[in-house]
């Protein structure tokens, strides 16, 4: 029997939860890292955006979640890399210094 060859295609809805959820990271990862109230300007636009964000840090991975189970849960998937990143993310701000 010949195998099925073809490579896996993520759907738009995966690779824009994975890209959502790097973005998410990145931005509660610099905020621990940088002082981002050093210039007023930034500081200004962190508080502004510190609530969608968190909305997303929450809500992100129950969408991954959502979409790898739909998806027949394959490993190839951006998916559960989204839902890794994201449960990873939530770890360490709540668990974090």
């Amino acid at each position: 029997m010949k195998e099925n060859l073809m490579p896996y295609k993520n759907s738009i809805s995966g690779k824009l939860v994975f890209f959502l959820t790097i973005i998410v990271a990145y931005y509660w990862f610099l905020g621990q890292v940088t002082d981002v109230y050093r210039f007023e300007v930034v500081g200004a636009v962190y508080e502004i955006l510190w609530l969608p964000v968190l909305v997303m840090l929450f809500v992100l991975p129950v969408i991954a979640l959502v979409l790898l189970i739909k998806e027949k849960r394959n490993i190839w998937s951006l998916n559960i890399y989204s839902l890794l990143i994201g449960v990873v993310t939530v770890l360490c701000m709540i668990f974090g210094k």
